[in-house]
């Protein structure tokens, strides 16, 4: 486990920052910004008064263009939605820029595929948002996943997010749960009891959607997915069941330790090592490649 109590005695990562949404505003600026590993550089959107909003108090520019914010970093921070990353985020690669990317990739497989292979040919660095496997509670559960032996695991990604507020977004509202919340329970599964094989899925992703992921170790694993449920605390259960008692997750429990610092981390080693971690492209590819098998016909 990333130990962020040693002291970062390497150069920040100079980094740029594409979107100016609640995500970028709650969450990247934020990260980016605190260091010591890592520097907000500048922030470009295509509403320019939003991105001086994010940029202004952490004393970050204002880039004209996308091309004048890739002058100013060594890495590109994406909180863009999935369309948009994905066409951005292949000129930022060509560019030869470090990428750390939210999921998913893309919207669909195809611009996932493309953006994951021009990484891949690059040799560039990359990293995913994925931040439930960043917080220290959900790399303790899935150490101990790992001496069990798991016959079966439930799970759920519940919320009320699509009903209303900052994002009650256009993509997610198109897409719905699966495209959404779907690569953090796929990721966690995986992680947890071993590859998933096969998943089907039945429902509608703007709704509710259940999946059945079946894994090669013959666990099979249930998820239930959705944004548009009035639920009071929303967020990430698993259960994992076996011969031994029940091992759990759950978001709603987790105390005051933040994913965010291991992420920040993770992602400057990265990048001044030139070799990406486990969460790279590549794991991204592989959480689209369930997404769509997973998509109801």
């Amino acid at each position: 486990m990333t130990d962020i109590s040693q002291p970062w005695n390497g150069e920040p990562v100079r980094v740029g920052l594409v979107g100016a949404g609640p995500w970028a505003r709650a969450v990247h600026a934020r990260v980016l910004a605190a260091g010591p590993e890592t520097r907000l550089t500048a922030v470009w959107a295509r509403r320019e008064e939003a991105a001086r909003e994010i940029a202004t108090p952490y004393g970050a520019a204002v880039a004209a263009g996308f091309e004048e914010l890739l002058d100013s970093c060594e890495a590109v921070a994406f909180s863009v939605p999935p369309a948009v990353q994905a066409e951005l985020a292949l000129r930022a690669a060509k560019a030869g820029k470090a990428l750390l990317l939210e999921k998913p990739l893309g919207a669909d497989l195809p611009s996932a595929r493309r953006l994951a292979d021009a990484i891949e040919e690059a040799g560039l660095v990359s990293q995913l948002v994925l931040s439930n496997r960043y917080h220290p509670a959900a790399r303790r559960f899935l150490a101990a996943a790992h001496d069990l032996e798991i016959y079966g695991a439930r799970s759920q990604g519940l919320s009320a997010a699509f009903l209303g507020g900052d994002f009650t977004t256009p993509w997610r509202l198109e897409h719905g749960a699966l495209l959404d919340v779907g690569p953090h329970l796929l990721d966690l599964l995986d992680a947890a009891i071993g590859p998933i094989e096969r998943v089907r899925g039945v429902g509608d992703p703007r709704r509710w959607i259940e999946l059945t992921c079946e894994h090669a170790s013959g666990a099979v694993s249930q998820c239930s997915l959705s944004g548009s449920v009035n639920v009071p605390d929303g967020g990430t259960r698993i259960e994992l069941f076996g011969p031994q008692p029940p091992l759990v997750y759950d978001t709603a429990e987790l105390g005051p330790e933040e994913p965010w610092p291991v992420l920040r981390r993770e992602f400057a080693t990265a990048v001044r090592s030139g070799v990406s971690g486990e969460l790279d492209a590549r794991r991204g590819l592989r959480l689209q490649e369930l997404i769509a098998q997973a998509a109801p016909a």
